[in-house]
């Protein structure tokens, strides 16, 4: 494709900036040994995270990416993993390799940046300023700025409301099929990662407009300064 230079890019977190299901499946596995069932594991979780700990934590207790738990067990469980995130939001999770090198280039090449998560605030900006990665984005819209998540595009177009760009002049990088769809009904060109999260699919069934291996890749796609 030819390269473009977007008025604003906008980032998903879990998946495409950070690894943070070392994080979740620690909370995850204490839940469920606290509720007397079996652990799950980080395999699972890897499937399950994308949609906000609500769903992970249902998804969790029936151990399947479909299906929900009854209400009196979620209303049991939910209240013991936010409290465990709350005190394990950032210990386990990393960077992704790649990343701080092309938030780099995207800043020294004068993009303005946002980050777009399902993740609630709460969680997100700790895990954003513990990783250091915070002060890189003028916008942040966690999963209870708005009254949708993605992949609904209200996240996707309150961002670019608040950045003054129109839709058609952003650009979303994500890793899951939620950022594909929530791109493409927002009206924003899409580029995803391999290496995310997308409940075991291949992010290319979901034809986003390029996918990378690395973050590394973006100049391959994107303006540089001339």
């Amino acid at each position: 494709m030819q390269k473009i230079k977007p008025d604003f890019v906008l980032i998903d977190l879990d998946g495409t900036l950070i690894d943070s299901v070392p994080d979740l499946a620690y909370c995850v596995d204490e839940m469920m040994v606290q509720l007397g069932l079996p652990k799950r594991g980080q395999e699972a979780v890897r499937n399950w995270v994308g949609n906000g700990v609500q769903r992970l934590t249902e998804r969790a207790l029936v151990n399947s990416v479909d299906g929900m738990p009854s209400q009196a067990l979620m209303d049991k469980a939910y209240p013991i993993f936010l409290a465990l995130y709350q005190q394990n939001n950032a210990q386990r999770s990393q960077v992704y390799d790649g990343v701080v090198e092309g938030l780099s280039w995207l800043k020294n090449n004068g993009y303005r940046l946002g980050c777009v998560t399902n993740k609630a605030e709460t969680f997100t900006l700790p895990l954003l300023k513990n990783k250091e990665l915070f002060e890189c984005f003028e916008v942040v819209v966690s999963g209870d700025t708005c009254s949708e998540k993605k992949p609904h595009p209200m996240p996707l177009l309150h961002a670019a409301k608040l950045m003054k760009v129109a839709p058609e002049n952003a650009l979303m990088i994500g890793d899951s099929r939620s950022d594909v769809k929530a791109a493409r009904a927002a009206g924003f060109p899409v580029f995803c990662l391999t290496y995310g999260y997308n409940h075991g699919e291949d992010i290319r069934d979901y034809q986003p407009d390029v996918v990378m291996d690395s973050f590394m890749e973006l100049p391959n796609y994107l303006k540089a300064i001339s």
